[in-house]
């Protein structure tokens, strides 16, 4: 991220994920389960694990493939996390006898249906900031992030090792590079995001990023519709109550169309990647596209100075937004 919202205040200083304590993630459920069915829903909490070592962990002690374990959403390792996993409720006896230093089973209750990827509403996180040499710049970036929201820019975990999986994921769709179906997914949702991302570097460096522009894609918050703004003295006023926000693309041949300015400036980066609009039929279903919301709302959002050089904030984000930027604004690193 060269571009941050925050770039008039200075750097806060500080140290971020010293412990797995110092990040706490709490998954905010689509749906609770209602206590009876075939499937069984597991509230844990688990210390320096991924979600799929502890997957994988569970359902060997069941005696079980580790594809009957699933998730709605991946929580960091190097946190403290609670979230729910599911499994075939006949595993229920062997749950019960689970025992692993670093997780917990916290609830076990039965549902009708099995938990899927992205059924969640988000994550309520809480950071701590140790050895911080300046806690007015802190709160006072913090204090922009709730004002004006947060740029919802995908983290640097999403584009894997020196950021390579996104050129893979060009190589995916145009060259068309072998690799197994998990790698497929994971490379060609890289590309997407970093072109978002570098869109969205373009909308703060013009100071544009909460402007409704002629030819944007507003998205409504509260139910994710969408619009082409045709008269942006009109949809101003929507976008400064948080109603909609300008959406960009993660790129596909079902996104709604961008016009006019906002257009060219998605062809450029496109060009300037050596893509066009029409590759993204290459992907099949994995990039048939989308819009994503160029900044989203701090819920509930909390600040406090525990000690001279160590901040706390609360805050809850939607499904697929990045605490990680949160943290960045502030530590500038």
């Amino acid at each position: 991220m060269t571009q941050r919202l925050s770039a008039g205040v200075p750097a806060c200083g500080g140290t971020f994920k010293e412990t797995p304590e110092d990040f706490e993630v709490e998954e905010l459920p689509a749906y609770l389960p209602s206590g009876a069915g075939e499937h069984l829903f597991l509230w844990v909490e688990k210390r320096g694990l991924t979600t799929a070592d502890l997957g994988r962990t569970l359902a060997r002690h069941c005696g079980a493939k580790e594809d009957v374990v699933s998730w709605a959403g991946l929580k960091d390792k190097q946190a403290l996390t609670r979230q729910w996993l599911c499994l075939p409720a006949k595993f229920e006896a062997e749950v019960s006898t689970f025992s692993h230093p670093e997780a917990r089973v916290l609830e076990a209750k039965r549902h009708s249906n099995k938990l899927k990827t992205g059924h969640l509403k988000g994550n309520r996180f809480k950071v701590r900031l140790n050895g911080v040499t300046d806690t007015g710049a802190a709160k006072a970036a913090f204090d922009v992030l709730t004002q004006r929201g947060l740029p919802n820019y995908y983290g640097e975990q999403r584009f894997g090792v020196a950021g390579r999986n996104a050129e893979l994921g060009r190589k995916v769709l145009i060259d068309h590079l072998r690799c197994s179906p998990f790698e497929k997914k994971m490379f060609l949702s890289a590309l997407q995001s970093s072109l978002f991302n570098a869109l969205l570097e373009e909308r703060l460096a013009s100071e544009t990023f909460d402007q409704a522009l002629f030819g944007d894609v507003l998205k409504k918050h509260a139910t994710g519709g969408e619009f082409v703004c045709t008269e942006p003295t009109v949809d101003q006023p929507r976008v400064a109550a948080f109603e909609v926000s300008p959406a960009g693309p993660m790129f596909g041949p079902e996104m709604t169309a961008s016009a006019d300015s906002v257009h060219a400036a998605e062809a450029t980066v496109l060009m300037k990647n050596r893509l066009d609009f029409d590759c993204w039929k290459n992907g099949g279903k994995l990039t048939l596209g989308a819009r994503r919301h160029y900044r989203v709302l701090l819920q509930d959002p909390a600040f406090s100075i525990a000690s001279p050089s160590t901040v706390q904030l609360s805050f809850a984000l939607p499904a697929g937004s990045y605490a990680s930027v949160v943290v960045d604004e502030l530590l500038k690193p």
